[in-house]
């Protein structure tokens, strides 16, 4: 599957928590990290998503946001990844980070510019990763 998507995740779906629209999935990454995506309760049918079931976390790199020293705080998004800057390339306006996760998966953000330098972004830094459950898009295999 080609996709414009920096950020696809093999995962394997552990839970399926249903409600009364949308349904909350929670996914297990390679290397024991968890995502949590909010879908459509069409969606989770139409997928056939239950406990054991494979498919891909998409996650644009835009809808990642950076933190630093976030350890001291709870924050209201699901999923929270804390890793390790590899790579920081900036351009004209926005600036795209890899940061290594624990498994050895790489999570690409893009922020601006003024955001990466007030972070102080750059190779070795450690930072927190925050991404909306509601911007998860889950695939399946047909």
């Amino acid at each position: 599957m080609l996709t414009s998507a920096r950020n696809v995740f093999p995962v394997t779906v552990t839970a399926v928590h249903g409600g009364a629209v949308n349904d909350e999935i929670v996914l297990s990454m390679e290397g024991g990290q968890e995502v949590v995506a909010s879908i459509t309760q069409a969606s989770t049918k139409r997928l056939g998503l239950a406990a054991g079931k494979k498919a891909l976390a998409l996650i644009k790199a835009s809808f990642v946001i950076l933190l630093e020293e976030a350890d001291d705080w709870l924050l209201s998004t699901r999923n929270q990844f804390c890793g390790t800057v590899k790579a920081v390339r900036p351009g004209a306006v926005n600036t795209e980070v890899d940061m290594e996760l624990p498994g050895g998966q790489t999570l690409c953000a893009i922020v601006t510019v003024a955001s990466a330098e007030k972070l102080k972004l750059a190779p070795g830094s450690r930072v927190t990763a925050a991404v909306k459950a509601s911007n998860v898009i889950l695939a399946v295999q047909k």
